[in-house]
């Protein structure tokens, strides 16, 4: 359905999105009724819908899919990346389609349902996302109700009173809450996932918002992993006696969570532990070392995105989603960067010039997304190689 004024509403209208600037867009509900508001923002890949909205980076956000085709493979409780959605909703062009895919367990919108999540289809997608990218993602309320009564003025307000992502912790909600050991290592299609079950490292995972295949691939590079959740000190992360610290994704604004992260990692990173961040564990890092971090206008959310390492010079295309960046010309001279976007030229990856410690913006992961990064986990496991030699 094309998007319309309040009193244009197209018959049939089951759910609407209205913009913090009076913009509507009418379409067909499914998933879950209600209502809710948060950053509407786009993603571009073409597959794993089901990673990435159960990717906790999406706290607080509605994501429009860009590829019209959504639903295809169905869903399954094998490609969950978190157990509970923190995203706010789901915009897509068509409805969701039939699974047709022989790892299909459920449909999305039955999926859906069962996590409350609300969908908007019928949206023109094409015209939401040129929006976004002249304007920047606006604050968005998403509302279906099978009635198809809606209180326009009402949906207005709400979306206007928001305060938006700016100085917002979101690590705190999605965060584990309490310490737990992490085996399960990467999946094939024969045997499912496979157990680590002879780890030559053991790595405490930070968890802000952390993806289940970061945790897969960690054990899967021959780390036994426990995780601790967000707040834990640099006492608490220290004690396990870790051969490396991970620190990873996660949603809202790294100034905020750095309020009570900051002090701990700087005892972390006093201590001498090899290091690796990515996503917000990256922009963590960089305040950590002195830097500043700020906002994108527009973001970077896809599988599609180029990044060059300013090392060796190979570009890989990487996974992405983020907000908030690292401010360039705030590094201090101890931290190199390494990787550069070759969509905007935004800080893409650094590491620290006298301490074992590397972070990338990017998710190398994959999940959804190429794997030309996968790398980056067994060059941290060389890392703490190196020290356990030099023990």
């Amino acid at each position: 359905m094309a998007s319309a004024t309040a009193s244009e509403k197209p018959a049939g209208a089951t759910a609407v999105l209205v913009l913090h600037d009076g913009t509507v867009f009418w379409g067909r509900g499914l998933g879950a009724a209600g209502t809710n508001v948060g950053e509407v923002v786009f993603n571009t890949s073409i597959t794993g819908y089901q990673e990435v909205l159960t990717d906790l980076s999406y706290a607080g956000q509605i994501i429009t899919f860009t590829f019209p085709h959504v639903g295809n493979v169905g869903t399954n409780p094998e490609d969950l990346e978190s157990i509970t959605p923190a995203a706010r909703g789901l915009i897509v062009r068509d409805d969701i389609t039939e699974p047709s895919n022989y790892r299909s367990r459920q449909h999305l919108d039955t999926w859906l349902k069962s996590h409350n999540l609300i969908c908007i289809a019928g949206v023109d997608t094409r015209r939401l996302t040129r929006l976004i990218r002249t304007k920047g993602p606006p604050t968005g309320v998403i509302c279906h109700d099978p009635s198809g009564n809606f209180d326009i003025p009402a949906l207005l307000a709400q979306a206007k009173a928001w305060p938006g992502l700016n100085g917002m912790d979101l690590a705190k909600e999605v965060t584990c809450r309490q310490t737990y050991s992490w085996t399960r290592a990467a999946w094939s299609k024969t045997g499912g996932y496979a157990e680590q079950d002879n780890p030559k490292y053991h790595v405490v995972a930070v968890d802000y918002g952390a993806k289940r295949n970061i945790l897969r691939c960690l054990a899967d590079a021959g780390c036994k992993v426990t995780v601790v959740p967000a707040t834990a000190t640099a006492d608490d992360i220290l004690r396990h006696q870790p051969d490396g610290v991970f620190l990873s994704n996660g949603p809202g604004d790294p100034a905020a969570t750095g309020v009570y992260a900051v002090p701990e990692l700087q005892k972390v990173i006093a201590a001498g532990k090899p290091v690796f961040g990515i996503c917000l564990g990256h922009q963590l890092l960089a305040l950590a070392f002195g830097a500043k971090t700020y906002k994108l206008d527009r973001g970077h959310r896809g599988a599609n995105q180029p990044v060059k390492d300013l090392e060796t010079g190979k570009v890989e295309i990487t996974s992405q989603n983020h907000g908030f960046c690292v401010d360039r010309d705030s590094l201090p001279k101890s931290v190199i960067e390494t990787h550069t976007s070759l969509f905007d030229g935004i800080v893409e990856g650094m590491r620290s010039v006298d301490k074992p410690v590397f972070s990338v913006q990017y998710h190398p992961e994959a999940s959804p997304g190429p794997q030309d990064s996968h790398y980056l986990f067994h060059r941290f496991t060389k890392l703490m190689a190196d020290q356990k030699k030099k023990a």
